[in-house]
């Protein structure tokens, strides 16, 4: 009997996951594993040394040898001859606390006094009255949250000033937050997050600091799939927010 493959630790799940190159016709795709991904990340964007990385992931160095050579074998195959590159699949597990191995997904690594790496990110909510609004694009607040190392260090309510959907994302990126938890969002904003470079987590509800401790030890339910249809003729403003399980967008 095969001897059965141990899971290899990753910091979090890749922020993109498909990249295309321009061309007229079509081309079969590069796959690259969600661990293959976390090799380059760790060595090739933070620097570290293959026996950093086999610590880091919880594999022996023999492992993330293989895992970098493969992997940059294929991010090769996808430049030279121009195919779509997709993250997908593997044997893996996510750290169950947000950035425990000590690097964030989004690269935000601070160093501290003693010259240490010391990782930071912030996480924005949609939020009225302790709770998470459940419309994105119409929420007048968020609650934003600095974590460091796992934990929350402080947080504060910030007003919106009247901007909502897409313009929400420049607002949240010019503030420094790399995550959002909301309820309902439309498919516009979840695109101007993505190019914010800000992580969603969306089809939330309940209490806004419940949700963060949530997220932080692993565990926040969420819908990958969520998202705000608004019916015709209706405009912006008078539409439904939907989340499979998520009870949707409330009334607005």
């Amino acid at each position: 009997m095969a001897r059965p493959t141990k899971k290899r630790r990753v910091c979090a799940l890749p922020g993109f996951t498909e990249f295309y190159a321009r061309r007229e016709d079509e081309a079969p795709a590069v796959y690259l594993t969600v661990e293959e991904y976390e090799t380059v990340r760790l060595m090739d964007y933070f620097g570290l040394t293959q026996q950093e990385c086999a610590a880091e992931m919880e594999v022996a160095r023999t492992t993330v040898q293989a895992l970098y050579v493969s992997a940059r074998k294929r991010i090769a195959a996808a430049l030279v001859e121009g195919r779509p590159l997709l993250i997908t699949g593997g044997s893996y597990t996510v750290c169950p606390a947000a950035c425990r191995c000590g690097r964030a997904a989004n690269g935000k690594i601070f160093m501290d006094g003693n010259g240490k790496g010391r990782s930071v990110m912030k996480i924005a909510v949609t939020y009225e009255h302790g709770t998470i609004f459940q419309h994105f694009g119409k929420t007048s607040q968020f609650k934003v949250y600095e974590v460091a190392d796992g934990k929350v260090a402080s947080s504060e309510v910030i007003d919106t000033n009247g901007q909502g959907h897409g313009a929400l994302a420049l607002f949240l990126k010019e503030r420094g937050v790399d995550t959002l938890i909301c309820g309902g969002i439309g498919g516009g904003a979840q695109q101007a997050l993505r190019a914010a470079g800000i992580t969603l987590y969306g089809g939330v509800q309940g209490e806004a600091d419940a949700a963060v401790e949530a997220l932080l030890a692993g565990k926040l339910a969420y819908d990958p799939a969520v998202h705000c249809s608004h019916h015709a003729g209706h405009g912006e403003g008078h539409g439904h927010c939907h989340g499979h399980g998520a009870g949707g967008c409330g009334s607005h």
